[in-house]
């Protein structure tokens, strides 16, 4: 009888799948695994002075954006082969890429028209009232996402199979949004030429995909209409953090809070890391944590020593996850968390590194990790990569612990007015 070849990506994933088995194995048996030590990368810039390093594949290949020379304009960028390749834009002036990029480096993300909003909406937080489009970039050409009939998507992860997750308006005006947001939006799913709405908890007005596995599971939030929040990318106010699995939203459940509950990411386990308000929040106040939600189960992360809130943003197949941890002060840090534990990101590269993690975005399959980070020498805030140290510094021993930089006004502003998505999860000030 003739043997039946399996396409080679499902043969990757069932070798994933008995790896993930093996890994869970031994992280069961030992419990008390060193610390990973890391070097670290400065990804630099497309020429301006800000950059930030947002989704990794197994590849090593990286997705994020950087202002241009001036610092007027922000691109997309996919770094491959050590080098950073400007995306450009569809006719207008802006476009990021907040969202995760396949193994085949495609590149998901939110890009300008050049065509006012009709509404007078900024859709993606740019200040300029374009029309805001998601996209998918890949082999140099990048392509415009469709909408529910409004004027605005955007795109934020696309996996292995090619169907990108987000979220588009409908041609619905919702009279309890602030301005300038007039419309619905819904989250939204695009699997080749078509566009599938995913339900609401029920309720609830607005919502938003923020990732998606190779098994087709959605995560994302739902909830009300509200003032644009940075934390997610739209003019949400999510109380509900939900998974989408065969058509049907699942209430993830919360941290005792009823307001800010996002579920940010998902690996091929269908573990979810994300972020939830603590009990007796309000609608504009609270703190909010980092949580990781496996087999039905959602987990407090904490925080890292002496802080108030935290945000898990990147989750990999080994259930390693990274994020953001805040202090009272809004000063911010990077974090990994595994085996129960969670690292302060600093404490893991050499503490002559000249610069300083202040978000943990995404992490692949091989540890590595990309994010924010300031140069100690100029203040600049740039994107980085982590890759494990097997060399002479992978010693096991512990990192001299760098102190938190005090960040300069431009910096701050950069931050606060370039980071529009919800890669922060949590506010730079209370």
């Amino acid at each position: 009888m003739q043997r039946t070849h399996l396409p080679s990506l499902r043969r990757r994933l069932l070798v994933m799948a008995m790896a993930f088995c093996s890994f869970a194995a031994m992280a069961q048996a030992a419990p008390d695994v060193p610390a990973p030590q890391y070097a670290i990368t400065d990804l630099g810039t497309l020429g301006g002075t800000f950059s930030l390093a947002y989704g990794i594949n197994n590849r090593g290949q990286i997705d994020g954006f950087s202002t241009l020379p001036g610092d007027t304009v922000e691109h997309s960028f996919i770094r491959k082969s050590g080098r950073m390749i400007d995306l450009g834009a569809l006719g207008g002036p802006h476009s990021q890429s907040l969202a995760g990029l396949n193994e085949f480096g495609v590149v998901p993300g939110a890009t300008e028209l050049n065509t006012p909003d009709p509404d007078g909406e900024d859709f993606c937080g740019f200040g300029t009232h374009l029309i805001c489009r998601g996209f998918v970039w890949r082999n140099g050409l990048m392509l415009p996402l469709d909408t529910f009939g409004g004027h605005n998507s955007a795109a934020a992860m696309v996996n292995n199979f090619g169907v990108v997750a987000g979220y588009a308006e409908t041609a619905v005006p919702d009279t309890a949004c602030p301005p300038p947001q007039v419309l619905h939006y819904r989250p939204a799913v695009w699997k080749g030429t078509k566009m599938l709405s995913l339900p609401l908890y029920r309720g609830d007005t607005e919502g938003a995909a923020f990732w998606l596995n190779d098994l087709g599971e959605v995560v994302g939030a739902s909830g009300v209409c509200a003032a644009f929040d940075p934390r997610y990318s739209v003019p949400i106010r999510p109380e509900h953090a939900l998974l989408w699995r065969f058509g049907r939203a699942i209430d993830l459940g919360d941290l005792g809070g009823k307001f800010n509950n996002a579920a940010l990411a998902i690996n091929n386990r269908s573990e979810v890391a994300g972020g939830s308000d603590l009990a007796g929040d309000t609608p504009s106040s609270g703190f909010q944590h980092a949580f990781l939600w496996r087999q039905g189960v959602m987990a407090d992360l904490g925080t890292l020593p002496g802080d108030q809130q935290s945000a898990a943003i990147g989750i990999n197949n080994y259930g390693q996850v990274t994020g953001v941890s805040v202090d009272a002060q809004g000063g911010t840090t990077g974090f990994l968390w595994q085996h129960g534990r969670m690292y302060n990101l600093n404490d893991l590269i050499p503490a002559d590194s000249g610069m300083y993690i202040l978000d943990g975005f995404g992490i692949n399959d091989r540890g590595q990790v990309v994010g924010l980070a300031v140069q100690l020498a100029t203040g600049e805030a740039h994107g980085f990569l982590a890759s494990l140290d097997d060399g002479g510094n992978a010693t096991g021993r512990a990192r001299a612990h760098q102190a938190k930089p005090v960040l300069s006004a431009r910096v701050r502003r950069q931050i606060e007015g370039w980071m529009h998505a919800r890669p922060t999860g949590v506010r730079l000030t209370n």
